[in-house]
């Protein structure tokens, strides 16, 4: 009986590769949606506070004084952002969004869609999608 290890080994090497795949674009998919819980939760945070104390307050560029000086290594918490943070809490007010397909977009892509649908009923087509 004649046994082709280059088959077999072919065969070992192309299931091993799509493992390496599947479980990359596993962790990509759960890096991601940690990433929108914090930012929907920071933006969420930064809403209430605005609307306790007012606008005005400075409340996002104290947050993103405070926050890069603790976490100096970590990009995306400049005023800019931590107002995308809030204007994403706003467009998603029930924290249902990691069920939803808008969780599945990278950070930078619903940026992008606050940014051009203005209308609340626009951003919910998105999420129902």
């Amino acid at each position: 009986m004649s046994f082709d290890i280059s088959k077999d080994y072919s065969t070992i090497l192309n299931n091993l590769k799509e493992t390496i795949r599947q479980a990359r674009l596993q962790a990509t998919v759960a890096i991601n949606n940690a990433l929108l819980t914090v930012y929907w939760q920071i933006g969420n945070t930064i809403s209430n506070q605005e609307q306790a104390e007012g606008w005005g307050t400075k409340t996002v560029e104290k947050l993103a004084v405070d926050l890069k000086a603790e976490f100096p290594d970590m990009k995306g918490l400049s005023p800019r952002n931590l107002r995308y943070m809030r204007d994403f809490a706003l467009a998603y007010p029930e924290f249902t969004i990691l069920q939803q397909s808008v969780a599945k977009l990278p950070w930078g892509h619903n940026c992008t869609l606050l940014d051009r649908l203005k209308p609340a009923e626009e951003k919910l087509l998105y999420k129902e999608i």
